[in-house]
């Protein structure tokens, strides 16, 4: 075999096992579960105490929860966005089923009155988490598959957006209504990054918001949650506790906080302080400071998930491009809820903070689904640098 056949060969091989990895997302996601496992920890210590009788019982379980969550962010690294592309229908079809399974009693396991979690392997898995990201994907398929008919018909618009409604509905059945708002949202923003046309994307936002107003009062629970969020003095051991406890907690911390560690709300004041309400206990012992950091570091993830989105576009990869800025709208959307329920801004969600509070599935998905973000940078990287990538090698 000649010389230049066998360079020929070599330089492919490089092609093939060159790695491009985004060093800002990997350092802002690196500092965003850092900061999370420190507060998770904090959060608690009371709770873990009294429970287990180990304090740090949630922080080692949060590590594991880090690790698995590594490992599959490295499997979804390794599989090409174009496999994810074709098997989207499917993958929709598994988003379904298992929003079914939770449902039907026997195989879904209830947890304070919520039908969300399957049991795999002794252990809850919420399959809203999963579900919502197999959903997401078949949205960004469709915004591939159906592209003249998204910009130029209201029916190019309505069909996707009634699959939406229709995963929804079994949220709601759950019942997990802050999920179905969170799929809802960022699937209708994907589908406007994606070229939907202004006036129908206002005339389907009027009929979604409408739709959530009425199912917003057509519950109990759900009327209880909205009048405690518009006056939780009113009810402040009751029906307002936990957004009044929040309340004070966000008020201790003043400028720079009481200390790490040193927060009184977490012991035994605050409800769920280390999962939904964990924004709060770090308000309180970091201050505006901390406040200030952690918008910072979130905003400068979605800026980075739309920034490796348009890296996709310019490379003429549509299907990768609609991955990465459903993450940055998943984790915005989401992290502004947690937030803005935390302040008393939102009714009472039952969300976590991406990336941060303790949760089991919704660690390890979010994980993941960075995984998907650095295949898609490294995919367009791999597209835009091509040949110069390969003679920086050699």
């Amino acid at each position: 075999m000649s010389r230049a056949a066998l360079t020929g060969f070599e330089r492919a091989g490089e092609r093939r096992t060159a790695v491009h990895l985004d060093p800002v997302t990997l350092a802002l996601l690196a500092v965003i579960v850092l900061l999370g496992l420190i507060m998770v920890t904090s959060a608690s210590v009371s709770i873990a105490s009294q429970d287990s009788g180990q304090p740090f019982y949630y922080l080692e379980r949060q590590l594991l929860l880090t690790l698995i969550g590594i490992i599959c962010a490295a499997v979804l690294f390794a599989i090409p966005t174009a496999h994810l592309e074709r098997a989207a229908v499917p993958l929709f079809a598994c988003a379904v089923v298992l929003l079914i399974l939770v449902l039907i009693p026997g195989l879904g396991h209830a947890v304070n009155g919520s039908r969300r979690w399957l049991r795999v392997g002794g252990a809850n898995f919420q399959a809203s988490e999963l579900a919502r990201v197999l959903v997401l994907i078949y949205v960004a398929s469709y915004a591939v598959r159906r592209e003249a008919q998204l910009r130029e018909s209201v029916a190019g618009l309505a069909k996707p957006l009634a699959l939406l409604c229709c995963v929804s509905a079994l949220l709601l059945a759950e019942p997990d209504f802050g999920a179905a708002t969170v799929l809802f949202a960022t699937g209708f923003g994907l589908l406007f990054l994606a070229g939907a046309r202004l006036r129908y994307v206002i005339a389907m936002t009027a009929i979604a918001a409408s739709g959530f107003a009425v199912l917003a009062v057509s519950s109990s629970y759900r009327v209880r949650r909205l009048t405690a969020f518009l006056n939780p003095w009113a009810d402040p051991f009751n029906s307002g506790f936990q957004l009044t406890q929040s309340l004070i907690a966000i008020g201790r911390g003043q400028w720079f906080g009481v200390g790490l560690g040193d927060s009184v709300q977490k012991l035994f004041y605050l409800p769920e302080a280390h999962t939904d309400f964990l924004f709060a206990v770090l308000a309180e012992e970091l201050g505006l400071l901390g406040v200030v950091l952690t918008l910072a570091l979130f905003l400068g993830l979605i800026w980075r998930s739309f920034h490796i989105s348009r890296l996709a576009a310019d490379a003429g990869l549509k299907f990768p491009a609609y991955l990465a800025a459903g993450f940055g709208l998943w984790v915005g959307i989401q992290a502004f809820i947690n937030i803005g329920v935390n302040m008393g801004v939102l009714p009472t969600k039952g969300l976590t903070l991406p990336l941060m509070s303790y949760g089991r599935s919704s660690l390890i998905v979010a994980l993941a689904w960075v995984g998907l973000l650095l295949r898609v940078y490294h995919e367009a990287s791999a597209r835009q640098r091509g040949p110069a990538t390969v003679r920086g090698a050699t």
